[in-house]
């Protein structure tokens, strides 16, 4: 069975995809980006200010299917130059401080909006 999860406290899709997807027990989120899910726009700042709140965006969806952090198993990471390597990774972190998921962090050539960072994850309750 799969259920697709839209949610108000997480950025609305800007393409033709949904928030997430729950099949059984495991959520598979869509990549976020720093969208402030209130007003629809970017947030303002560099990338550890965009990572957080795309880490708080994922934690909105989670929440809806009553998960935490601690039921990610992996996140992928897109970043627009691995410059922003420690800035991401020091935001990131500080949701993962025990038992981290299984992660890739890449650099792309481009990433939608412009922004400089873009995570997905899977969780599994």
């Amino acid at each position: 069975m799969k259920k697709t999860v839209n949610i108000s406290d997480a950025p609305k899709p800007i393409a033709p995809y949904s928030q997430a997807i729950l099949a059984g027990d495991t959520l598979y989120i869509s990549g976020q980006i720093a969208i402030d899910p209130y007003t629809g726009k970017l947030v303002e700042g560099g990338a550890a200010v965009q990572t957080k709140r795309v880490m708080e965006n994922i934690r909105a969806i989670l929440k809806e299917e009553e998960m935490d952090f601690s039921h990610v198993v992996k996140c992928s990471i897109f970043m627009s130059d691995m410059e922003l390597y420690k800035d991401v990774n020091d935001v990131y972190g500080s949701y993962f401080q025990v038992d981290p998921p299984a992660r890739e962090a890449i650099a792309v050539k481009g990433l939608p909006m412009n922004v400089d960072v873009k995570i997905s994850c899977i969780a599994v309750k």
